[in-house]
Parts: structure tokens; sequence; C-alpha cells
């Protein structure tokens, strides 16, 4: 059995939900399935997530299954986020929503990293995928924010990023030339099924996710996994605990000590998930 003192006693990165929703319907994403509350997270609440962990150099990611920019408090919560020196503000974004207004405030308050999902390099592709979205408008906000980047401190770094899927790979060949000349990174990520979802089996390998990394909803649940949607492996409510007491919690590290074995089947909601099947691990068979 793995010793609980060689899993790390601080988290290296927090997801926090700060509000549900997003401007997309995409037909891969279970967003639309969603449907807890609050729909948005108390300012007490996301302050209390960035507070307990201040000093430590905490990478925080004020999204989780929802869209970043749909929540109007973004620059404050990243600006709050870096008041701490050591602390690391990024998000995952669609772009649709932004504006020149919300990508100066987004430099201003310090945002770090800022990376760009869109998954083709054609409007007929894109708006087949990113339903409800305008490819051009997004390719014209993410080709401005990355110029304001440039033109700020220069420390911003801007990434693209496609999402391997039949229907874009004609296209992503094109799609890495021209967006490596315009942004730091460009990369083609693959699609990951979500667990419990039709045809989804296990894979008995471990998971890299719960090593470092702390996943909060709107209402303050601590929960294992960025893919937990229903809350099947809550490990804590920073409401009524601190950050850190979760993190080392009794439930949290039952859960590590079954997914280092890569026993799966243990937990509800890893005994339907088959991330990271293609990753080595030492002791278990690809």
């Amino acid at each position: 059995m793995t010793e609980k003192n060689s899993f790390p006693k601080i988290p290296k990165f927090k997801q926090i939900e700060s509000i549900l929703g997003c401007d997309a319907k995409c037909p891969f994403c279970p967003q639309r399935d969603i449907d807890r509350t609050p729909r948005r997270m108390p300012d007490e609440t996301w302050k209390k997530i960035i507070d307990d962990t201040r000093g430590l150099g905490i990478t925080y990611r004020p999204f989780l299954q929802n869209e970043a920019l749909i929540d109007t408090r973004l620059p404050e919560i990243v600006a709050y986020i870096k008041q701490d020196s050591t602390a690391h503000a990024e998000i995952n974004t669609n772009g649709n929503a932004l504006t020149e207004k919300n990508a100066s405030a987004l430099l201003d308050a310090g945002i770090d990293i800022v990376r760009f999902s869109i998954d083709a390099f054609s409007a007929e592709t894109y708006e087949k995928d990113r339903v409800g979205l305008d490819y051009n408008r997004v390719v014209e906000n993410i080709e401005r924010f990355a110029r304001m980047a440039r033109e700020s401190d220069g420390t911003v770094v801007t990434e693209v990023r496609m999402i391997d899927m039949d229907s874009n790979r004609h296209e992503q060949h094109d799609y890495i030339e021209y967006w490596s000349e315009r942004v730091d990174r460009a990369l083609i990520v693959p699609l990951y099924n979500w667990p419990w979802t039709e045809g989804v089996e296990m894979v008995r390998k471990p998971c890299i996710k719960m090593r470092e990394e702390m996943f909060f909803y709107t209402d303050g649940r601590a929960v294992l996994c960025c893919w937990d949607i229903a809350g099947r492996a809550v490990i804590g409510n920073v409401n009524e605990e601190s950050v850190l007491d979760i993190w080392n919690g009794a439930r949290r590290l039952k859960f590590a000590e079954y997914l280092a074995r890569g026993e799966r089947e243990k937990i509800e909601l890893c005994s339907r998930c088959d991330a990271y099947a293609g990753h080595s691990f030492e002791g278990f068979e690809d």
C-alpha cells in the first residue's frame, strides 16, 4: 500500500467553478446537464478558497465546466488571486465573449495564461462542434488578445488548443501553421471520454489528476475530479473546513490510495472512466 506521506501535502492547482453555464452548446460537453445551486458562487466562498492557501505557490483556474468569461467578476477574481505574489492565475475559454474591454481588464488584473479552445480552421467545421458560437468573431477576439498581451509586459502566455476529432483532422496542419505565428503555443489535444457516458469502460490504471489538483463547485463542495459533474466523489466542503484539511483528509487520501493502485472500481465516479488509458505507468500493462 502506498504510504500517505508520499502524497503531496499541498495541491498544485485549484479549479473554482465561480458560475454555471456556457455560451456554447457543444455536443461533446455535458455542461447542459449540470443543474445545481447556487448558479453563482458567493464571493465569500471563492475568497475563502483562495485565502486558505495564500503564499503556497498555487495555480488557480477560476472555471470548471463553465465558460470562464460569462462570470462578470472574472477580472476581480484574478486580481484577488494575484494579491499573492506566489500565485498564478490561468483560464481556458472559447474566446467568444473576450471583448477588447474584457481583454484589457484581464491583463490589468494580472492573468498569467489564457488557453483558447478553438477546434477548427474553418467556420464550417467549427460551427458544427462549437454550436452557438461565431468562428470569425472568436478568431478576431483571440488575435486581438494575443496582440494586447504582447504589447503589455510580455509575460502573459497565450495558447490555442484543438481537440482531436474526426471532423477536424483534415485541418490540423493548417491550424498549427497559422496559430503558431500568432500565439505562444498551438496544440492538438486528445478528446477524453466523460466518465459515466455511454460506452465508457474503466481502465485499470492510476490517475494523474488526484495527485495535484482540487476542484470546487459553486456551493463550496470539493470533488475529486474536474469530470465529476454530478457529485459522485465529494471529498469535503470549504464552507465547513479548510482547503488543506480537505486535501489531507481521510476521504481524499482513501481515494488517492485506490487511484495510486489503479483500483478505480472502488470509487463510483472512476468505475466507468478510461482517462489516461494511453499513458504508461510503472507496474501497469498498456
